[in-house]
């Protein structure tokens, strides 16, 4: 049997092998054959979803609660001490040096992740700015939306905290950071597809990633150094009535 796990995009370029790490070692603890998914945007996600069966995703919590209301899945597994959090930044000669300084008709730049968007959102609305009140620029990756508003093409971009922290030296020196959340209690999450029936030799082998070295060192190195832990079904209830919170 070979199952199929994808990745959600919305991760640090250097976590890339640390992704692959994990899929050894869970293929070695489990005894389950398992298929890599690393699709590099939004829109190649959804078209690997559609185009195929995907047993288990780690996904944003906002996508998350979609598919298990719409995909059947279920919510599993979780980093622990990993929120969620997104920077909002301006070019560092812009002139804008505080979110007061971004008024309505601003262009905002950021690659397509509704988690961090609706968070953005969020914190906007201190300076009384709506969604519509601000053009978007959707781009394929956050480094495209850092190079729009190093640019000049944007005013602002939208980005996950640690892809933000993760960017270049020279990247980061030409921008500056407006605002940073801190929600602590949004985290991205392991969906598994009800019909995948056998899915216990694989959670099991992902919670106990921390009670070995060789466990620990994967952990490591995609910056969840606690591990995961175990979700319930009313978990997965509060996390979808907290994302429709933020949505209302």
């Amino acid at each position: 049997m070979t199952i199929n796990l994808l990745i959600a995009p919305d991760f640090a370029p250097e976590r890339f092998a640390g992704w692959h790490m994990l899929n050894t070692l869970l293929q070695k603890k489990s005894g389950i054959h398992i298929h890599l998914l690393t699709p590099a945007s939004a829109h190649e996600q959804n078209d690997l979803i559609q185009a195929q069966n995907v047993d288990i995703i780690y996904d944003n919590p906002f996508d998350a609660a979609t598919m298990i209301r719409e995909q059947g899945y279920r919510a599993v597994a979780r980093p622990l001490g990993k929120s969620d959090e997104m920077v909002i930044a301006a070019k560092a000669d812009s002139g804008i040096v505080a979110l007061e300084d971004l008024k309505a008709g601003c262009t905002i730049a950021m690659a397509d992740n509704r988690d961090v968007k609706l968070i953005g959102l969020r914190l906007l609305e201190a300076v009384d700015l709506l969604e519509t009140d601000i053009t978007w620029k959707v781009t394929e990756t956050y480094q495209a939306a850092a190079r729009n508003l190093i640019k000049g093409e944007a005013d602002a971009a939208f980005f996950l905290s640690e892809v933000y922290h993760s960017l270049s030296r020279l990247t980061l020196s030409q921008m500056q950071v407006l605002i940073e959340s801190d929600l602590s209690d949004i985290s991205h999450v392991l969906l598994v597809k009800e019909s995948f029936t056998d899915s216990e030799p694989f959670i099991d082998a992902l919670l106990s990633l921390k009670d070995t070295a060789e466990g620990e060192q994967v952990l490591q190195e995609l910056g969840m150094s606690d591990g995961f832990e175990p979700m319930t079904q009313e978990d997965g209830e509060f996390m979808i009535d907290l994302m429709d919170t933020l949505l209302d």
